[in-house]
């Protein structure tokens, strides 16, 4: 099944984002790509510093409509980022490296860079390369970390939710974007991205919270307030 996947996605048009449903150890999943060619950005506050925290408010704000959308990182109930974010170039909060509570602080934890390439980084080798990027948001845990799992996931563990996150290419060319329909554990949505989209690196958004905007599968998620946002603006008519 991977092989057609890869398969499919070669023979796909270029294309802005391409999403698609795909089922993975029993479990139903969208996936979007988005390739490094294409306008992605992360969004979080609008010209007054007020927080967007929906997909509508992010069209509202930039007068055009989204090709696509996700929630990109954790926050504090004030919607601010908890890790390190970038927005157009300017860091509005600085790299957390440090262990701490809940899943951003379980080690090792991430960066997700969109510069002239897409990539995820754990977050000491961030640190260690300083890459250029326009945006940048740090979520955690990372779920697949140079082709291995994260060490503390549990194959068979009960902790199952909605979970949502990002893998990269080895060549930094393309983004994939996932959420799951149902919930679900650590251990198997990080094997979406390491054995099922055959991508090294890979990082856990958020859980709960997780939605999706998608209007090709006229999709776009509703519920709380989000924090930062990542998406692609359709061109101008």
């Amino acid at each position: 099944m991977r092989g057609l996947w890869l398969l499919c996605l070669l023979a796909t048009p270029a294309a802005a984002v391409t999403c698609e449903d795909l089922d993975h150890l029993g479990a139903s999943y969208t996936v979007c790509e988005v390739t490094a060619d294409e306008d992605l950005q992360l969004f979080l506050r609008d010209d007054a510093g007020a927080i967007l925290g929906s997909f509508s408010a992010v069209e509202a704000d930039t007068g055009r409509d989204l090709a696509f959308a996700m929630n990109a990182g954790m926050y504090h109930d004030d919607r601010a980022p908890v890790g390190h974010y970038i927005e157009d170039g300017d860091e509005e909060m600085r790299v957390i490296a440090t262990a701490g509570p809940g899943n951003f602080g379980l080690l090792p934890n991430g960066v997700f860079c969109i510069g002239d390439t897409l990539r995820v980084y754990e977050t000491r080798d961030y640190q260690a390369k300083a890459p250029t990027c326009t945006h940048a948001t740090q979520s955690g845990p990372m779920l697949v970390i140079d082709r291995a799992l994260h060490p503390r996931f549990i194959k068979d563990s009960d902790s199952r939710f909605i979970r949502n996150g990002v893998g990269t290419s080895a060549d930094g060319s393309r983004a994939v974007f996932a959420i799951s329909n149902e919930a679900v554990n650590f251990h198997d949505f990080a094997t979406l991205f390491r054995d099922r989209l055959a991508l090294p690196d890979a990082l856990f958004f958020d859980g709960k919270i997780s939605r999706l905007h998608a209007p090709q599968l006229n999709r776009s998620d509703f519920g709380w307030q989000l924090g930062p946002i990542v998406g692609v603006l359709q061109d101008p008519a």
